[in-house]
Formats: C-alpha cells, sequence, structure tokens
C-alpha cells in the first residue's frame, strides 16, 4: 500500500510514492528538469501560470509511474504541499481567469499597509496576527482594483494546492491554515476575517467550503484516474503550504519545536502555543497543520525570499556550466569571510523581515586582485546564512528560541559547506533528516485518509541522519556585525 505526495513548489513540481508500512520513500522525481521561470511583466511583480503547474504535475506522476518501482493501483491517497501565498482566481465552470500572483510577488504592499492603517494595526495584530501585507487577500484586492473585468468572473479563490486538488478532484475546498496564510482569518473569532472583508469590499462567496486540513477534499476523478494510471475515487487527503508541510515532513509538530528549508526561498517555522506576533510583522504566524479550536498550535514563519533564488543568479551569471554540487565543493576551498567578499541576497522582491522594505541584491568589497569564484560563491552562502541569522533574532524576539533546528537534506542543504555555515552563524545545532516536501505531503495523505491514526504513528520511523554543531561561530561573529551594518545602511 502506498501513498503519493505532490509538492507544488516554485522550481519544479515534486512528486514521491511512500510505502506505507515502512514509511520510506520508493521512488521520487521532479518535472521539469529545468528550473520554471517567474514571469515578471513589471518590477516587484511574479507570475506563473496555474495551467502550468497542473500540466507539469501530470508529466511528474507519469514520469514516476514509468520508473515501475512500485503498483500506482496501489497508492490510496494524495496529499499536497505548495508554494505559500498564491493567488488563483476561477470562474464557475473552473476555468483560470489570469495566471497566478505568486508569493515573492510586492505588487500589493500598498494596498496591504493601507489595510493595515485603516482597520487598526494593534487590531490587525491582535486578530490576524500580521499586517495584510503583499499577503493573498491584498493580492485579491489588487485585482480587483486594477483588473475589475476579472474579478466580476471570479466564482472562487484558491491557494495553489486547493487548484492542484481541484484539477484531481472537481471540488473546491480550503482549511483554517490555509485562509490564515492568505491573511483571510480572524484568530480571535475564530472565522473570516470581517475586517479584511470589508475593507477590500471582498465578496464571501469567494471563499470556498472550509475543511479540516487532515481530511478528504475530493476524490480522484475518473477522467484523471485513467489519464495518470491511478485508482479512480481515491481521496485528496491533505494539503497545506509548504512551510507548515516542512515542518510535518520534519515531526515539528509541538510548541517548542523548529524547522528550516533553504530552496527558492529560506524558511525557519517555529511552532507555539501561544498566540503570538510581530509589531512589525517582520516574521509571520498562521496556523499550523495541527491548529484546532482546542489546540490553537501556530507556525511563527521567517521568510527570506532571496535565498535559493540568490544561489540560481550566480550560477546562471558567474559559472553556468557547472552544477551545483560542483559549486558547492568549489566553495568550500574559500577562507570563512571569503577573502572580503559580502553579499546581501535580498533581489527577490520585497522582505517582509526588513518591513517590506526592497534593497536589491548587492555583491560587496570585490578586490579584484584578490577575489576568485569560488570566494563569490562561498559569500552568496555566507550572505544567505548571514539573512537567516538575521532573521532568527527577530524571532528570538518574539520568543522562538531553538536549541536545536530540523531540515531536510535538500537544496541548500545538500552542501555540507553551507550547512555548517548555517550552524555557525546562527549558533543553533542543526539535524538533516531524509524527508521532504513532497514525502511529508504523502505522509500526511496517509494521516488525513485515516491510514495513520496519528501523526506520531506516521513518523514512528523518522530518524536523524546528521547532526552538525557550531564550530566556527566566534570567527564570524565579527564578519555578520559587518554585514548586519552595511543591510542596515541600506535600508
Amino acid at each position: 500500500m502506498y501513498l503519493l505526495g505532490i509538492d507544488i513548489g516554485t522550481s519544479s513540481i515534486k512528486v514521491s510514492v511512500v510505502d506505507v508500512q515502512s514509511q520510506k520513500k520508493i521512488a521520487s522525481v521532479q518535472y521539469p528538469d529545468q528550473e520554471t521561470e517567474i514571469k515578471s511583466l513589471r518590477k516587484g511583480w511574479a507570475e506563473q501560470s496555474p495551467l502550468d503547474w497542473w500540466e507539469n504535475t501530470q508529466k511528474a506522476i507519469l514520469k514516476l509511474n514509468a520508473l515501475n518501482l512500485f503498483d500506482a493501483k496501489e497508492i490510496k491517497a494524495i496529499g499536497i504541499a505548495y508554494q505559500m501565498h498564491g493567488l488563483v482566481v476561477v470562474d464557475k465552470a473552473q476555468n483560470v481567469l489570469r495566471d497566478s500572483i505568486i508569493w515573492c510577488d510586492s505588487r500589493a504592499v500598498e494596498l496591504g499597509e493601507n489595510a493595515f492603517n485603516a482597520i487598526g494595526q494593534e487590531r490587525c495584530l491582535e486578530s490576524l496576527l500580521n499586517s495584510p501585507g503583499n499577503f493573498t487577500a491584498s493580492k485579491l484586492a489588487w485585482v480587483k482594483e486594477n483588473e475589475p473585468e476579472v474579478y466580476d468572473r471570479i466564482d472562487k479563490i484558491m491557494l495553489p494546492g486547493d487548484f492542484i486538488a481541484m484539477k484531481l478532484t472537481g471540488e473546491i475546498t480550503t482549511s483554517i491554515s490555509a485562509l490564515s496564510e492568505g491573511i483571510f482569518w480572524d484568530f480571535k473569532n475564530d472565522e473570516v476575517s470581517a475586517d479584511v472583508m470589508n475593507h477590500y469590499g471582498l465578496n464571501y462567496s469567494h471563499i470556498p467550503e472550509i475543511k479540516p486540513l487532515f481530511a478528504v477534499h475530493g476524490y480522484l476523478a475518473s477522467s484523471i484516474a485513467t489519464h495518470l494510471c491511478l485508482t479512480e475515487g481515491i481521496p485528496v487527503s491533505y494539503k497545506a503550504g509548504d512551510q507548515p508541510n516542512n515542518a510535518l515532513s520534519l515531526n515539528v509538530l509541538k510548541p517548542g519545536e523548529v524547522a528550516a528549508t533553504a530552496g527558492t526561498s529560506g524558511v525557519i517555522y517555529g511552532v507555539s502555543d501561544v498566540i503570538t506576533y510581530d509589531k512589525s510583522s517582520r516574521v509571520n504566524t498562521f496556523a499550523h497543520v495541527t491548529y484546532s479550536k482546542e489546540n490553537k498550535h501556530t507556525g511563527v514563519l521567517l521568510c527570506i525570499n532571496g535565498t535559493g533564488s540568490m544561489y540560481r543568479w550566480a550560477k546562471n551569471n558567474f559559472a553556468p556550466n557547472l552544477d551545483y554540487s560542483t559549486l558547492n565543493s568549489l566553495a568550500a576551498t574559500a577562507p570563512i569571510g571569503s577573502n572580503g567578499l559580502l553579499v546581501l541576497p535580498f533581489g527577490n522582491g520585497a522582505e517582509r523581515m526588513l518591513n517590506n522594505k526592497y534593497t536589491g541584491a548587492q555583491l560587496l568589497g570585490i578586490d579584484l586582485n584578490i577575489n576568485t569564484q569560488a570566494d563569490i560563491f562561498r559569500a552568496v552562502q555566507e550572505g544567505i546564512a548571514f539573512s537567516f541569522r538575521y532573521g532568527l533574532d527577530i524571532m528570538r524576539e518574539n520568543g522562538i528560541k531553538p536549541k536545536v533546528i530540523r531540515a531536510g537534506k535538500a537544496n541548500l542543504f545538500l552542501s555540507d559547506g553551507f550547512a555548517q555555515t548555517f550552524v555557525d552563524v546562527t549558533g543553533v545545532s542543526l539535524e538533516l533528516y531524509e524527508n521532504d516536501g513532497s514525502v511529508g505531503a504523502a505522509l500526511g495523505a496517509g494521516i488525513g485518509a485515516g491510514i495513520y491514526k496519528n501523526a506520531d504513528e506516521a513518523f514512528k520511523q523518522h530518524s536523524v541522519i546528521q547532526t552538525l554543531t557550531p564550530i566556527n561561530s566566534e570567527e564570524y561573529e565579527p564578519i555578520y556585525q559587518k554585514w548586519k551594518q552595511i543591510l542596515n545602511k541600506s535600508l
């Protein structure tokens, strides 16, 4: 018996099949092989086509099946993880009305700031736990204000994972966790926020049916099952944003536990049982996958837009013919401090932890007689680690004080050099695990379908594969302080 996990990433779609009994990944693929383009029609804009996500999801599943490592007919449930905060809008026939405005798009920042002030900053933070910012609700308000002909045709709004579930099942649902990441949820009254809906003049009928996160969100349609060689009627029984799902995949479910990821964006995510918020909304609080009215578990999320995206930019422009493994080895040959090079990796939209400021990415301190290609890539890794430290210090101000951080051995954490730099700069030990987002989604599906009794059962064979502890923290501290001074001047 197997479970299928789908991870709708910004760069690609990743799908995995997990064996129910062993809880291990049997097979995994991603599609396409090349990173998916982000459309930027104007500075600060970021869009992708939901239909491309769907096409790539189907191709990924077919590619997975073609490995012949499992019987696709024995897949009993499907789970979905997805890039957070994106806006998908469809009409009554479930036709997509425009490209998705995705997570790193900055066009709605001003609208969000106006809503923050009009509703009242204290009221927003106490009820929404965040400023409306450039999250999904504000993106929808932008469509209403700038594309009224599109807005008037909307039947339902969705996050990216809701859309893929709709294409699989024909059903449109959402959850409290999903609504909270869109800043539609009032935690104080446990309902869709009247303040947000009324301020923006949004239509309540556009909100899909709200279901528990671990629940049946629809059953696989016959035509789709036939095309994908799956069994008709199996449930889509789990949907979660990529960061709550990453935490789930690392068994970060209890208050005090902390997860991290360093993909296109970088995230530190801590679970709390205290309804808390950052007064400047530099870090954000959402409903965790385990949130309920009885157990109000929230996820405090630090997001850095420019992590893997910064590394990709450096690769494409300084070493387009080298693969990431070679780059990681090259970076490891440079000394701590990269011979004076410093990188601010903030070139992928407005950064929430910088109060929605956009500094642009910067490469500083170049010595034409000393610096090499290795220095550049080490400096990029160090700049990313410094940005994690900067954000973690904000989280510490808000009561999240991890002694250990868990992460999947994936993306930037595949680099031993980056992983050790992360540990040295933050001063926090790191545990690395095999699980990734698509595996977490598969296990989540098992919980939602009742195949596992609970999360404890789903993760009983979860084990750490590598532990790193700080070694060079003292050497990095003055370099980080210099980097921080440069960042503050840029702000």
